[in-house]
C-alpha cells in the first residue's frame, strides 16, 4: 500500500510534470500560430477547424513528443527542491532506506511510461491523421512519389512493374505484372498503360497482351481492356514522408509486413520508428534513476547546477537516440539494436550513478 511519503513524492513528480508540460505547450502554440497565421489567412482556414482539428490534435503529439525531456526536468527540479531543503537527509535518517525512498519515483515513471505508450500507439495515430490532413488542405502537401522504375513484389509470386507514374491522373504507363511459381515464370501481362477507375476500385488497362506459359505451348491473349485487382492502390503511390504517425502499432506492424513483400526500400526505417514506440516510454525510467541519482544531494550554490548538468545530460541522450536513429537507417544496421543501444548506454550510466548516490 502507498505510505504518506510515496503519496508527497508521486503528488510532487506528477504535479511538476503537468505543469511543465503545460507551459512548454502554451509556449509552443503560440509560436505555432505566429508562424503560421499567414498559411491560415492565405488559404481560409476556418476557426473551428483549427482549433478542433489542427490545435487539439497537435497538443497531444507535441506533449508526447517532449515528454521524457520534462519527465527529467521534473525529476531534477522538485527533487533538488527536497535536497535543499534537508527533506531527503530527514527521510533517510528516519531509518528509510535509499531504495524505498526512490520506490514513488518508479510508480510515478511507470503511470507516465504506459501513458505515453498508450497514447502514442493508439490515441495519437488517429488524431495525427486529422491534424495531417488539415496540413494538407491548409498548410502544405508532402507527398512521396517513387515514380520512375517502380518494381514490387505485391504477393508471394507476383511482380509488379511501373516505368512511370502520374499522381495526378492516377495513371501508370508501361505496366507488366508477372506470376511465378516454383520459381518459373507462368504468366506475364503486359499493358502500355494502366488507370485507377474509383468507381469500381480497380485498375484498369489499355490494350493488354497476356502470355500465359503452359507445358503443351504458350497461351496468347490480346484485347483493349482489362480490369484487375491488384493489392495495391494510388495510396501507395502519394504517401506522406510521416504516414507512420497516423498509424497505430497494430496498423504500423501491418504495413511493415505489406512493404517487406512489396520489396520496398524503407523497411528499415519503419521497423526503427516501430522499435522507437517501446524504447521511447522506457526512457521515463532511465531519466527518472539519472533525475534521482544527481539531485538528491545537497550541493553549494542551490539547485542550479544539478538542473544545469541534468538538462545537459538528458539533451545527450535525446541526440544519441536522434544519431543512432538516424545511423541505423542509413546504413541499413539492425533497428532493434539502433533504436536501444541509447537506453542501454544510459541504463548502465543510470545504474552506475545510483551506486554513487548519498544513501
Amino acid at each position: 500500500m502507498l505510505k504518506k511519503l510515496d503519496i508527497y513524492i508521486i503528488r510532487k513528480f506528477l504535479g511538476t510534470y503537468v505543469f511543465s508540460i503545460l507551459l512548454i505547450i502554451s509556449i509552443a502554440v503560440v509560436f505555432d500560430i505566429s508562424e503560421k497565421i499567414d498559411d491560415f489567412i492565405e488559404r481560409d482556414a476556418p476557426l473551428n477547424a483549427i482549433i478542433f482539428e489542427y490545435y487539439l490534435n497537435f497538443i497531444p503529439y507535441f506533449a508526447n513528443l517532449f515528454s521524457s525531456l520534462f519527465i527529467f526536468i521534473s525529476v531534477i527540479f522538485f527533487t533538488s527542491k527536497l535536497a535543499y531543503n534537508t527533506e531527503i537527509i530527514a527521510i533517510l535518517s528516519s531509518g528509510i532506506s535509499f531504495n524505498r525512498f526512490i520506490r514513488p519515483y518508479m510508480i510515478a515513471a511507470t503511470v507516465l511510461a504506459l501513458f505515453s505508450f498508450y497514447l502514442n500507439n493508439y490515441i495519437i495515430p488517429p488524431s495525427n491523421k486529422v491534424r495531417l490532413q488539415f496540413e494538407d488542405k491548409y498548410i502544405r502537401n508532402q507527398v512521396v512519389n517513387n515514380s520512375r522504375n517502380i518494381h514490387r513484389q505485391i504477393l508471394p509470386g507476383e511482380y509488379f512493374y511501373l516505368q512511370s507514374y502520374t499522381i495526378r491522373t492516377q495513371t501508370g504507363y508501361k505496366f507488366t505484372l508477372e506470376k511465378f511459381e516454383d520459381g518459373k515464370l507462368i504468366s506475364k501481362l503486359s499493358s502500355e498503360q494502366i488507370k485507377w477507375d474509383s468507381t469500381i476500385g480497380k485498375w484498369k488497362t489499355g490494350r493488354y497482351f497476356i502470355r500465359n506459359i503452359q507445358e503443351n505451348g504458350d497461351q496468347i491473349i490480346k484485347g483493349n481492356s482489362l480490369d484487375t485487382s491488384l493489392s495495391i492502390t494510388p495510396e501507395d503511390f502519394a504517401r506522406r514522408d510521416n504516414v507512420v504517425e497516423a498509424m497505430t502499432i497494430n496498423e504500423l506492424s501491418n504495413f511493415i509486413d505489406q512493404q517487406q513483400l512489396q520489396g520496398a526500400e524503407n523497411v528499415v526505417a519503419l521497423n526503427v520508428y516501430w522499435h522507437q514506440r517501446f524504447a521511447y516510454p522506457f526512457s521515463a525510467f532511465i531519466l527518472t534513476l539519472i533525475g534521482v541519482a544527481l539531485s538528491s544531494r545537497k550541493r553549494r550554490g542551490g539547485i542550479g547546477i544539478q538542473i544545469g548538468v541534468g538538462i545537459g545530460l538528458s539533451f545527450s541522450y535525446i541526440l544519441l537516440m536522434q544519431v543512432s536513429t538516424n545511423i541505423t537507417i542509413g546504413n541499413a544496421y539492425n533497428p532493434f539494436l539502433g533504436v536501444w543501444a541509447p537506453n542501454l548506454l544510459y541504463g548502465l550510466i543510470a545504474y552506475f550513478l545510483y551506486r554513487i548516490a548519498p544513501k
